[in-house]
Parts: structure tokens; C-alpha cells; sequence
């Protein structure tokens, strides 16, 4: 199987998976961590152009284990963590991974922000190094391991 498909199948796995426990991710928390952490995936590389930045908020907006949540407070949560990332990214990524970090409590809404970041990553077809790299960063944040995740 060519790379391109995994990655495909990887995210579309994920994201049936999501769907699956949707109805159990609802807090805060779980809110925060997957716009902190779409907007880590968004900025990977350190900088985001307006196109990518369009295509993961049309993303956030359709996702349907997001529209637990009103689509203007999850876009307004997304580009408040992207400006913070974008205005200094290793100074931004600390604050985003705090972020991320809300999900600690809860070991299912965890998994699924691990889950939604490589859904975002691998929307495109291709979930690079320096994605998956900060993946691996979210899961240590979040005690999960990477291995567990295929990262």
C-alpha cells in the first residue's frame, strides 16, 4: 500500500473513530485542547499560509464531532491559538501545549485531540515530519504514547 493511502486510511480511521465517541466529548476542555491543537498541526512548520489556515477552519467547521460546539467559537478559538503561534512559535507552542494539556483529566477526550491532530494533518494526504513531530510533543503533553497512535 502506497504512503498516500496509510495516510488516508490513517485519517479515516481516526475520524470514524471520533465519530464513535462523539457524544462523549463535549467539555471545555476537550473544546480548547482540539483548536490548540489543530492550530499546533496548522503552524507545524513554524509558519501558515492564508490557504492552509482556510483549509483546516473549513475542516474544523465540517467535522463532525466538532459541531458539539457553535463553528464561530471554534474559529475564533482556532485563529486566537494560530496568532499565538504565528507571532512567536516557540514561545506560542508552550502556551498551546497548555492548552492541549486540558485534556489530561480525561483519557478518552485526550485520545481523541491526539486523534483530531492527525485527522488535520493527514487531511491534505500528507502527514509530513514536522507534523507528526508536534503530535509526538502533544501526546508526551498528554501522557499518552505515540507509539499508540502509529507516530
Amino acid at each position: 500500500m502506497a504512503l498516500w493511502d496509510r495516510i488516508k486510511e490513517s485519517a479515516s480511521t481516526m475520524q470514524t473513530q471520533l465519530v464513535a465517541k462523539k457524544n462523549d466529548l463535549k467539555s471545555g476542555a476537550f473544546r480548547d485542547a482540539s483548536m490548540a491543537m489543530c492550530a499546533l498541526v496548522a503552524a507545524a512548520d513554524g509558519s501558515i499560509d492564508p490557504a492552509e489556515r482556510q483549509r483546516v477552519a473549513q475542516l474544523i467547521a465540517t467535522n463532525e464531532v466538532l459541531q458539539n460546539f457553535p463553528a464561530d467559537d471554534l474559529r475564533r478559538r482556532f485563529e486566537e491559538n494560530l496568532n499565538k503561534l504565528t507571532a512567536d512559535f516557540a514561545f506560542g507552542k508552550v502556551s498551546v501545549l497548555q492548552e492541549i494539556a486540558k485534556a489530561k483529566k480525561k483519557p478518552a477526550e485526550a485520545r481523541a485531540v491526539i486523534q483530531i491532530g492527525i485527522v488535520i494533518g493527514g487531511a491534505d494526504g500528507d502527514f509530513d515530519k514536522t507534523e507528526q513531530a508536534v503530535v509526538r510533543e502533544a501526546c508526551f503533553t498528554l501522557e499518552l504514547p505515540p507509539h499508540e497512535f502509529d507516530l
